[in-house]
C-alpha cells in the first residue's frame, strides 16, 4: 500500500509518452510560482469563498462526529435514573450521529462540485495561454526545441494545477482546520497536556516526514531523468522505424532501450527503500503519540476526570488526525512536484519573443494599383541590402538587393546552401533581418503585424508536412470554412483530384502522421491545391515541384504559371527548367547574387547561369 512516498502517477514509470526535453529552469521560488498562479484563481473568487465555507463546514461535521459519539456513549452509561430517557435521547443522538456522518460527504462534494469550474477554467486559461505562446515565438525557438519534452511540460503543468489546488484544498487547508478545532475542544475540555502531546507529536511527524521527503527528491529526480532518456530513446526509435529497418539494428535498439530501463529499475528500488524507511518512521511516531494519549485519557477515566465516552472521543480525534497525515508524504511531495511542474509551463510563458509585432503595429494594407498598370492591389516586394545570418559567425545572406513587381515573378536559383529558402522565411518574418529591410507594397515589414503578412503570402514548401487528418482538412487548412466544391476545385488545379477520387474513402482519406501515407509527389501537390485555395497576392513556390516526376512536373508547369498569374511570385528553384518563363532571374551564391537577368540574357553572358543549365542539360540526356 503506497502511503506518504508515492502516489502512482504517469511520471512514476518508464512508458513510451514523447520526451526528451531538457527541462526548463527557473529561480522562481514556491511562493512567487504561487502567486504567479492566484490571480488565475481569483477569477472565480466567490466560487474559492464558497468552497472554502463547505470546507469548513465539512470539517465542522466532522469534528462533531467523535463529540457526538462520546455523548452517545455517556448517555448509554447505565445510571439510576436513566430509565424513562433511555429509549429518546439515544435515538435521538443517532440520528444527530448519521446527519453529521451525511453532513461532511455533502459538504466534501459540494466544495468539490463548486470549485470543480475554478480548477478547470485555470487549467485551460494557462494551457490555452502557453499553446498560443509557443506559436508566436520565432522559427529560431522550434527549430532548436524537441517537441516531445515541450508538450509533457505542458502536460505535467496543466495536471499540476489539478494536483496543486486538490492536494491544498482538498488535503493541507482541511487538516489545518480540523487541527485547530480539535486541539481547541481538547484545551477546554481537558488538561493542556492533551495538547503539548498532540502538538509535539505533530511537530515531530511534520519535520521528519518533510526532511526525509527532501532528502529523497534526489531518488525521484534520477528517477524522472532515466524515464525522460528511456522514453525517448524509446520515441526517437519508433520515429525512425524505417531507418532501424533498413539496418537491421532491432536488437541493437532494444539493447540501447533496455539499458534505460535498467538504470531506471534501480533507482526505482532506491527509491522504494527509502519510502519504507519513511513509512516505518512515520508510523512509529504515530504509534507512540497514541498510546501517550490513551494513557492519558484511559488514566483520567481511572481517576474519575474523564468519562468513557472522553476516552473514546480522544482515540476518534487522533485517528482523524492521523489519517490525512498518514499521506503527508506523497500530498508534500506532489506540491513540490506540482510547483515545479507548473514553474516550468510558466517558464515556457514567460519565454521572450525574438520577433515581435512593433508597439502600435497596424495591419499590412495593400494600396490599389494604378489603372494603368493593370489594376489590383500593389504587392511589390523589395529587399533592400538585406543581411542575415543564424548564427554571427556564418553570415547567410550579404546585402541581397531585388524587386518582385506586382503581379510578376522573379526566380532565385543557385546551389545548396546559397540562401535561397532563407528569403522565404525573412519575408515571412519567421526572421527579422539584421541590416537592410523588406518591403511589402511599401511598407517595411517589421512595421505591421506579422499575422497581416502571412495572410499576404502563400508559400508551397519543399519539404511538406501535412496534418494527421482527411485529404480535404489538409487542403482546406489553406483558408478554414472553404466549401467542399472550393476545395475540390483547388484539388483539380492541383493535378490531385483524380488520385483523392480513386482512393476508398477519397476525400476522408487519412494521410497519416506528418503525411506519411502520401509519396512526396501527391504531399507536394497537396500543398499546391491548399495554396491555390488560399488565392493570396503573394505566392513563394519553394522547389515546389522537387519531388515530381518529370512527367507530372510538365503537367503541373502549366497550373502553377496559372496559379501566379497575376500574382507577386517568388520561384525558389534548383531545376532551371522550372523557371524559364521568369521576368527576372537571380543567381544566388554564398548569400550574393552573382547573376540577375532573364533566362535568354543569362544564357547569353555565358556566366555562372549558363554553367548551371549546361550541367543540367547534361544530366537530363539519357545514356546511350
Amino acid at each position: 500500500m503506497r502511503r506518504s512516498g508515492e502516489a502512482p502517477s504517469p511520471s512514476s514509470v518508464p512508458s513510451l509518452t514523447v520526451s526528451g526535453h531538457p527541462p526548463a529552469t527557473s529561480d522562481r521560488s514556491d511562493w512567487a510560482t504561487l502567486r504567479r498562479l492566484f490571480p488565475y484563481l481569483w477569477q472565480y473568487k466567490w466560487r474559492v469563498i464558497a468552497a472554502l465555507a463547505f470546507m469548513v463546514g465539512a470539517k465542522v461535521a466532522n469534528v462533531g462526529v467523535p463529540v457526538l459519539l462520546k455523548n452517545l456513549i455517556d448517555t448509554m452509561t447505565p445510571k439510576p435514573d436513566m430509565a424513562q430517557a433511555l429509549l429518546i435521547v439515544p435515538i435521538g443522538l443517532l440520528l444527530a450521529y448519521g446527519l453529521l456522518r451525511f453532513s461532511t460527504a455533502l459538504f466534501g462534494e459540494l466544495r468539490e462540485l463548486i470549485f470543480a469550474k475554478a480548477t478547470e477554467g485555470t487549467a485551460r486559461q494557462i494551457a490555452l495561454e502557453v499553446f498560443g505562446h509557443l506559436h508566436a515565438l520565432s522559427l529560431r525557438f522550434h527549430l532548436e526545441r524537441q517537441t516531445g519534452g515541450m508538450t509533457r511540460d505542458i502536460e505535467r503543468g496543466t495536471r499540476g494545477v489539478h494536483s496543486l489546488i486538490s492536494m491544498s484544498l482538498y488535503s493541507i487547508v482541511p487538516t489545518i482546520i480540523e487541527l485547530v478545532l480539535v486541539l481547541t475542544i481538547l484545551g477546554v475540555k481537558f488538561d493542556w497536556l492533551f495538547v503539548v502531546i498532540t502538538l509535539v507529536a505533530l511537530v515531530l511527524y511534520i519535520t521528519f516526514t518533510v526532511t526525509v521527503t527532501e532528502w529523497r527528491t534526489q531518488f525521484r529526480k534520477t528517477m524522472n531523468e532515466l524515464d525522460s532518456t528511456a522514453q525517448s530513446r524509446a520515441v526517437d526509435s519508433l520515429l525512425n522505424y524505417e531507418t532501424v529497418k533498413y539496418f537491421n539494428n532491432e536488437e541493437f535498439e532494444a539493447r540501447r532501450y533496455d539499458a534505460s530501463l535498467d538504470r531506471y529499475r534501480k533507482a526505482a528500488i532506491k527509491s522504494q527503500r527509502t519510502l519504507s524507511m519513511l513509512n516505518t518512521g512515520q508510523q512509529l511516531l504515530i504509534a507512540i503519540s497514541l498510546v501517550l494519549m490513551l494513557w492519558r485519557a484511559t488514566s483520567g477515566v481511572v481517576d474519575g476526570r474523564m468519562t468513557l465516552g472522553d476516552l473514546v472521543m480522544v482515540n476518534a480525534f487522533m485517528i482523524q488526525l492521523y489519517i490525512p497525515l498518514n499521506f503527508l508524504g506523497v500530498i508534500y511531495r506532489e506540491i513540490k512536484q506540482s510547483l515545479t511542474d507548473l514553474d516550468k509551463m510558466f517558464v515556457l510563458m514567460e519565454k521572450e519573443r525574438e520577433v515581435r509585432d512593433a508597439p502600435g503595429a497596424q495591419p499590412l494594407a495593400l494600396p490599389p494599383l494604378p489603372p494603368g498598370e493593370g489594376g489590383g492591389v500593389n504587392s511589390t516586394v523589395r529587399f533592400e541590402g538585406v543581411s542575415f545570418a543564424y548564427e554571427p559567425a556564418r553570415p547567410i545572406l550579404k546585402h541581397v538587393s531585388f524587386e518582385i513587381p506586382a503581379g510578376k515573378t522573379v526566380a532565385v536559383v543557385g546551389p545548396s546552401g546559397s540562401g535561397k529558402s532563407t528569403l522565404a522565411r525573412l519575408l515571412y518574418r519567421f526572421y527579422d533581418v539584421q541590416q537592410g529591410r523588406i518591403t511589402i507594397g511599401g511598407e517595411d515589414i517589421r512595421e505591421v503585424t506579422q499575422s497581416s503578412v502571412r495572410r499576404a503570402i502563400g508559400i508551397v514548401p519543399q519539404d511538406t508536412v501535412l496534418f494527421n487528418d482527411t485529404v480535404e482538412y489538409n487542403i482546406a487548412y489553406g483558408r478554414p470554412g472553404a466549401s467542399r466544391e472550393e476545395v475540390e476545385g483547388a484539388a483539380r488545379a492541383a493535378r490531385i483530384h483524380d488520385f483523392i477520387s480513386a482512393t476508398p474513402k477519397g476525400y476522408e482519406t487519412t494521410v497519416g502522421e506528418r503525411g506519411l501515407k502520401l509519396s512526396g509527389g501527391e504531399k507536394q501537390r497537396v500543398a499546391i491545391a491548399r495554396t491555390l485555395l488560399k488565392n493570396p497576392p503573394i505566392v513563394i513556390f519553394d522547389e515546389a515541384t522537387s519531388a515530381l516526376d518529370s512527367a507530372n512536373e510538365r503537367a503541373i508547369q502549366s497550373e502553377l504559371k496559372s496559379a501566379a498569374q497575376d500574382k507577386t511570385t517568388l520561384v525558389i528553384a534548383h531545376r532551371l527548367s522550372t523557371v524559364v518563363d521568369a521576368h527576372e532571374i537571380l543567381v544566388l551564391e554564398s548569400g550574393v547574387v552573382v547573376e540577375r537577368g532573364t533566362h535568354a540574357e543569362l544564357l547569353a553572358a555565358r556566366g555562372r547561369y549558363a554553367q548551371m543549365w549546361a550541367l543540367q542539360k547534361s544530366e537530363a540526356t539519357p545514356l546511350m
